[in-house]
């Protein structure tokens, strides 16, 4: 039909087409052009509404139309005018290619039940049909109404533009009409498409370009022809040169059908690739938690019949501090390059997954023996804690990884995922870089650290923190010189120790409100405190993430009333390892207001000295470790004796910690020491004892004075 000498069997093949679609309604059918006139119409139309032949015509307005209607009775209760606004109202708002409905009464009493659907081609295509015995039959209705919707496919087939490709066969399988979608979604030649073309040559034609539908060529005509014997709606998707094509079957009432056909290939790889994104990370490209957990569920039954299957829970070491201090940008590079690491170390029949950020799960199936899995677990640990070079940047990560092998340590996958984490924990908590397997036991430790985390959330509405103090003698002074505020955490009965809390408190981010009640309860304690004995309080790295801890350390002073020069902020060298131009930035304001700043735990860390030169500490704390062996070790005094001859040339005190015999307290006098710290002086004491002890010293020394003059 696209050539010139096949115009008359096009012309005759659309008038066929429009016949066919006019004379098998069985209701009213009209189209009103966009400017509400008419331009076909048939005579069930005319029926309904009593219109007699000569009083329509092709070019009559709707309100022309509307007001013949009212006259000849219909929609009684209306007024024509009326009628016509929300008519014209109903049909304006509905240009979007969806079929409306609505129902009007017309003369006699009878119910009308219209559908208009809008063309951009023609218009308004609308549908009338008397269903005035079917309201009161409601099986009726739904027959009909699933009749009307079969009718009203054949009409959207011969009015609506559709982008679908479309045929029309008759009853002998014959050509009748197709649209230009249909040529070229087949690429059908010109003698294909006339009408008359029988459908097996247009299906031989087909095959023999390469179609596929997952049967023969001599099936798949059966299967069609079966179709059409049966007379009810099919759907079939086949292959045509890696392209994916639907094709719907419309049966007509008089024998042939209607079928359309769209090309949906790159719907369904969309479709794809959506299922792939639900079950796969979109960074790595790697299994997600969903598709590990599914295919864990898929291992259950192998290890119900005693089938060994292993899984290992990764976790990166020191990724936190990569991509706090180095950015997002190569936090990423470095994921995606630890995941082609680990995927190097698995077998074909493994399982490696990325469950969220720098944790990754692999699931091994089938092994041998545990054995099996300690050598991948090597592996892994050894592929990670290369160095990568990312930007122009070296940078070294590690792995830790926890063991979980079934079906000893479980069949079921939600028991294996917990066990293989219980032994990730247990491998990070003893130095990380390592492996562990999981051990009966590792549960009940578990448990513990959520009991104890669970507290903490609720200790300061409980009321259940304290502070203990321990008095720092100065040596040149002869009295206490500073107080070092303790927390100590009572719960359950018992009082649990701070090496056993805080480093939750840390992981858990409760550090912060609670080293903030620390830092306000030690101001005001000491601001009761005779003279001008200062509090020195710990701080912790992660409290340096707050917003503001410089206005914290602000506002406690200000509450508390006390001198800046007498708070005294205790940090670790681990602060200085992360975020270094950041924290120093918040020491030094914190130093310009008065407040001293001391470097604790020194001589422990690996980079001590280089801190020392990058900022001025007024204070340096001698870890209580050199004490031990300060008497009999003289690589301990060499030490002790450095680091106070350093402090001294750098203009900071030093305090040595753990002093608990003469002997090391002369030894520490001897070689220079500020102040020392420890129990031969004094243990640390409740608030009323050590403010008895604080007063008894002031009094002391006022009487001396006294006696002295």
């Amino acid at each position: 039909m696209r050539s010139d000498d096949t115009g008359s069997l096009g012309e005759m093949a659309e008038a066929l087409l429009l016949d066919a679609a006019l004379e098998n309604i069985p209701y009213g059918f009209c189209v009103w052009s966009p400017q509400f006139r008419l331009v076909m119409w048939n005579k069930n139309w005319r029926d309904i509404y009593g219109f007699s032949a000569d009083a329509v015509y092709r070019g009559m307005t709707l309100e022309e139309a509307v007001q013949l209607s009212d006259q000849l009775g219909n929609h009684p209760g209306q007024d024509a005018n009326a009628f016509y606004e929300s008519y014209t109202e109903q049909l304006l708002a509905n240009r979007t290619g969806a079929r409306v409905k609505s129902q009007e009464m017309v003369h006699g009493g009878r119910t009308v039940e219209t559908a208009h659907v809008y063309s951009p081609a023609l218009g308004w295509v609308v549908t009338h049909e008397d269903i005035t015995d079917e309201l009161a039959r409601t099986e009726v209705v739904q027959k009909r109404k699933l009749e009307l919707e079969r009718h009203n496919i054949r009409l959207d087939a011969a009015v609506n533009n559709i982008s679908q490709g479309l045929c029309m066969m008759d009853a002998k399988g014959r050509l009748v009409i197709c649209n230009e979608p249909y040529a070229r979604i087949y690429n059908l030649p010109p003698e294909l498409l006339r009408p008359g073309t029988q459908l097996d040559d247009i299906l031989s034609h087909l095959f023999d370009q390469g179609m596929e539908a997952g049967s023969t060529r001599d099936e798949y005509i059966a299967w069609r022809r079966d179709v059409i014997a049966r007379r009810e709606y099919g759907k079939n998707i086949h292959e045509l040169n890696n392209r994916t094509i639907m094709m719907q079957h419309h049966p007509m009432k008089d024998g042939g059908w209607v079928s359309t056909h769209e090309d949906i290939t790159e719907q369904r790889q969309n479709e794809a690739r959506i299922r792939h994104l639900a079950r796969h990370d979109a960074l790595t490209d790697l299994p997600n938690r969903i598709e590990f957990l599914e295919q864990m569920a898929k291992t259950e039954a192998g290890l119900s019949r005693g089938e060994m299957a292993a899984v290992l829970y990764i976790d990166l070491d020191h990724f936190k501090a990569v991509n706090d201090t180095l950015g997002h940008a190569v936090g990423d590079e470095v994921i995606k390059q630890a995941s082609a690491r680990l995927w190097g170390t698995t077998r074909e029949t493994d399982v490696l997954a990325r469950l969220g950020g720098d944790e990754f799960a692999l699931l091994m199936r089938p092994i041998d023996g545990a054995d099996t899995a300690a050598k991948v677990a090597d592996r892994i640990i050894k592929a990670i804690g290369a160095p990568m070079l990312i930007g122009g940047q070296q940078i070294e990560i590690g792995a830790s990884v926890g063991i979980a092998v079934g079906p000893g340590d479980g069949v079921k996958t939600d028991t294996l995922v917990k066990n293989a984490d219980l032994a990730l924990y247990k491998a990070k908590s003893e130095g990380r870089s390592t492996y562990h397997f999981f051990e009966a036991g590792m549960d009940a430790d578990l448990q513990q650290r959520r009991s104890i985390e669970a507290g903490l959330r609720l200790a300061l509405q409980r009321n259940e923190l304290r502070l203990m103090f321990q008095p720092l003698l100065g040596l040149a002074e002869n009295r206490v010189t500073c107080v070092e505020a303790l927390l100590r955490w009572d719960h359950d009965g018992r009082t649990i120790s701070p090496a056993e809390f805080i480093p939750i408190a840390e992981e858990t981010g409760l550090i912060v409100a609670i080293g903030e009640w620390v830092l306000r309860e030690a101001c005001k304690a000491a601001a009761a405190w005779p003279g001008e004995v200062r509090v020195a309080v710990n701080l912790s790295p992660i409290q340096f993430k707050t917003r503001d801890l410089l206005g914290l350390v602000k506002t406690a002073l200000a509450d508390a009333r006390l001198a800046p020069t007498r708070l005294e902020l205790e940090i670790t060298e681990s602060l200085l390892l992360a975020e270094n131009d950041t924290n120093l930035k918040v020491l030094h304001d914190l130093r310009a207001l008065g407040v001293r700043i001391s470097m604790d735990d020194f001589g422990t860390g690996y980079s001590s000295l280089s801190y020392l030169r990058s900022f001025p500490f007024d204070k340096i704390k001698i870890d209580r470790s050199f004490m031990r062996d300060l008497t009999t070790r003289g690589d301990s005094q060499a030490i002790i004796k450095a680091i106070i001859g350093l402090g001294q040339s750098l203009g900071m005190s030093t305090t040595t910690e753990g002093v608990e015999t003469e002997e090391q307290l002369e030894m520490v006098r001897a070689h220079g020491a500020s102040e020392v710290q420890g129990f031969l002086f004094s243990p640390p004491l409740l608030p009323a004892a050590l403010s008895n002890l604080l007063h008894s010293e002031a009094a002391m020394r006022q009487a001396g004075n006294k006696k002295a003059s």
